[in-house]
């Protein structure tokens, strides 16, 4: 059982009147973790700590904050292991799991810092003679990021790295589901030398969550927020930024599709579409939801992709049970959806061929449907879970169509051995991110990442995301004497 506390001016504080919550393992329900649970009046003393580092931080030279990130990020892959035990103990996924978000967290540090010297200024021409005009980037100020359970070492870093890099200080909202795994996060910057108040971490408990919101991004020192998690929840962080005048960057759900045209290679799709759809057990952003198959092709990639499926099973990864590649879903609630959604599509027509639709707990071997249809919920709704759909289409164009026809736009993928016409759909489809021949889930901390339609607004990742994190000045110096019509 791990035991956290608030993190403000780089000092573990109680809440308010010492009050805590537990977060218990989803698979055992044992305590995993003891945590400070904050109050309005704790979330405002940490956002006002971030505000008044910022001003010594925003001056600091791109160099010396190039240097702490760099170093917060050799220390949280050295870690590993303690973001490993985390990742199964409040989460209940694997180790596998912890070890690939803590790697790619860190790479993800180690952008930021690179990102320190490129926040870059320009010359603007003007037709005002002896005028020189620029238009200069700057830092905003305090930066609130509101991250997820699903993928915790990344997300939450994400939720940081480039507000800091663009030389912001930021309060971090940890999600209920993983405290401690967020209060590790910032540890590493502050062991890394961060100064006081650059890097702040709240807690709170489950039922305080929109109290602690909407007094954070009500903060007058906050002046941009991104948040990772539900279109639902997206929706109302945005009515709330939009009252106070203030940019969000939303990443949301997904409903990703992978189309396998009649010229794929089988295989190499099949390999993909598992990883997709049922790695960490579906619960990313990104998962493979749907796999539109052209039906000259489909029933040969059912039987490939359903025998590997049927070998992807769940079990307790505290066990360190090899022979289980999936962990446990988040919580109970989430197993009763997906299992609610199972049983909607079995009873209008699909065909359950890999699975059996049920969890032992929480515990959800990889479900695989077959001839999904739009009346059906799973179709457009976000299962978040170990369950992938096969819609068969009938040509190119249907399958586009299909792709197309969701709410959602962020992951999307491909498979065709040719080339060019692979292009064509991929410039067709609408989403943030297409891949070609490769899976729906993957990431890199130097790529653009985002989506559109109800997935979401604003690009995290690199150089793409210096525009959410600056604000944008234009300042001139005149020289000579300036002539005025009056």
């Amino acid at each position: 059982m791990t035991e956290i506390k608030l993190l403000i001016d780089n000092e573990d504080i109680s809440a308010t009147n010492n009050r805590t919550f537990e977060r218990k393992n989803p698979i055992t329900g044992k305590t995993a973790t003891i945590a400070a649970a904050a109050n309005a009046a704790d979330a405002r003393k940490a956002a006002t700590a971030a505000a008044a580092a910022f001003p010594a931080w925003s001056k600091m030279g791109p160099g010396a904050r190039r240097k702490i990130l760099l170093k917060a990020a050799d220390i949280m892959e050295s870690k590993g292991a303690e973001f490993g035990r985390l990742v199964v103990e409040e989460t209940g996924s694997t180790a596998m799991w912890g070890g690939f978000n803590a790697h790619l967290a860190a790479n993800m540090l180690r952008e930021a810092g690179g990102m320190t010297t490129q926040i870059q200024s320009n010359i603007i021409p003007s037709d005002t003679p002896g005028l020189m005009a620029m238009g200069i980037r700057q830092p905003v100020g305090v930066v609130l990021g509101i991250a997820p359970w699903n993928a915790p070492v990344i997300l939450g870093t994400r939720a940081i790295a480039m507000p800091l890099a663009c030389g912001n200080t930021v309060v971090l909202k940890a999600s209920e589901l993983c405290p401690a795994i967020h209060h590790l996060i910032a540890q590493c910057l502050v062991e890394a030398g961060a100064p006081a108040g650059v890097v702040n971490v709240v807690t709170n408990a489950p039922e305080d969550a929109p109290e602690i919101v909407e007094t954070l991004i009500a903060h007058p020192a906050v002046r941009r927020i991104n948040f990772t998690g539900s279109t639902r929840v997206g929706r109302i962080i945005a009515k709330l930024a939009a009252e106070h005048l203030k940019p969000v960057l939303l990443e949301l759900g997904g409903k990703a599709p992978f189309l396998v045209l009649d010229d794929a290679d089988l295989d190499e799709a099949v390999n993909a579409a598992a990883f997709g759809a049922y790695m960490n057990q579906g619960q990313i952003c990104m998962s493979t939801e749907r796999l539109v198959v052209d039906n000259a092709i489909a029933d040969d990639f059912v039987e490939k992709l359903a025998a590997k499926a049927r070998t992807l099973t769940a079990g307790d990864p505290s066990k360190d049970n090899h022979n289980h590649i999936l962990g446990g879903v988040v919580n109970v609630e989430a197993v009763n959806r997906i299992e609610e959604l199972v049983k909607d599509a079995i009873s209008k027509g699909a065909k359950l061929v890999a699975g059996s639709g049920k969890a032992d707990g929480v515990l959800m071997d990889a479900t695989l449907l077959d001839h999904v249809t739009p009346a059906m919920r799973i179709y457009s709704e976000e299962s978040f879970g170990p369950v992938c759909v096969v819609i068969r289409a009938g040509n190119e164009n249907e399958a586009v169509r299909i792709a197309n026809d969701s709410e959602y736009g962020l992951s999307s993928a491909v498979f065709s051995q040719n080339i060019t016409r692979a292009m064509a759909v991929a410039g067709r489809i609408e989403s943030g991110i297409c891949h070609i021949n490769s899976p729906t889930v993957q990431d890199e901390a130097q790529m653009p990442f985002g989506g559109v339609k109800s997935s979401g607004y604003g690009r995290f990742g690199s150089n793409a995301s210096i525009d959410e994190f600056t604000e944008l000045r234009w300042i001139t110096i005149q020289s000579g004497k300036r002539h005025y019509p009056f």
